[in-house]
């Protein structure tokens, strides 16, 4: 699946998001829509009607009426276009760019997974599919929300020869990260990766390093 996120979307509008879908690859609009709830139930509604769409995301601080008018938004694009199988709507909860600190600098008072955990709750109250968070969060929002709820792990980062993933001390803006091992092992559905493989001075080595390191952690399951 291929992700659009804000600055493409914004360079290039729905023209891109067609061009993608033509590829015949499934596309994740991630938009983090935040706003009013007749405002942000608009947002969902046109870009359910965009082609190859599987998964569209909102900010779960937009609050519970926000996230219950973007699911019936949803629901009614289902309808008209009747297709088989509509996008799944996810929540963001945290940002992976936030730490502890970030979070008490703007108000949130609590730990990250804490907080993560109770949007995660909301969301599933809101009839959403699933959440947005760290790999740190996925045990207990799965213990939370239980097996059949989404969630999808950004601030992926390839393993270093300590077998840490390389974070916000090596000049990155993420500062709650994995490896893609540690993200599958928690849980992950799915896993979100993009500076690792576009600012690679090789990405197609880099994607297939990423492939196998996920791989062999298949493997050790079997």
């Amino acid at each position: 699946m291929f992700k659009i996120g804000g600055q493409l979307f914004a360079a290039e509008g729905p023209a891109a998001v067609r061009k993608i879908a033509r590829l015949g690859a499934g596309i994740f609009l991630d938009l983090k829509f935040h706003d009013i709830p007749s405002t942000v139930a608009g947002a969902v509604s046109a870009a359910a009607d965009l082609p190859g769409i599987r998964l569209i995301n909102l900010h779960a601080l937009g609050g519970l009426e926000m996230m219950r008018a973007a699911t019936q938004a949803l629901g009614r694009a289902d309808k008209r276009s009747g297709r088989r199988a509509k996008p799944k709507l996810l929540a963001v909860t945290i940002l992976t760019s936030l730490d502890r600190a970030a979070m008490r600098q703007v108000g949130i008072a609590s730990w990250p997974r804490t907080r993560a955990v109770k949007l995660a709750r909301l969301a599933g109250q809101a009839g959403l599919d699933g959440v947005v968070a760290s790999a740190h969060e996925v045990t207990a929002i799965r213990r939370a929300c239980g097996r059949g709820f989404l969630i999808v792990v950004p601030g992926v980062r390839p393993s270093t020869p300590t077998g840490k993933a390389k974070g916000s001390d090596n000049g990155d803006d993420q500062a709650r990260v994995a490896t893609p091992g540690e993200a599958i092992r928690a849980g992950a559905d799915y896993i979100v990766v993009g500076r690792p493989i576009t600012s690679a001075p090789d990405p197609r080595a880099a994607t297939a390093a990423i492939l196998e390191e996920i791989a062999q952690v298949e493997r050790r399951r079997i």
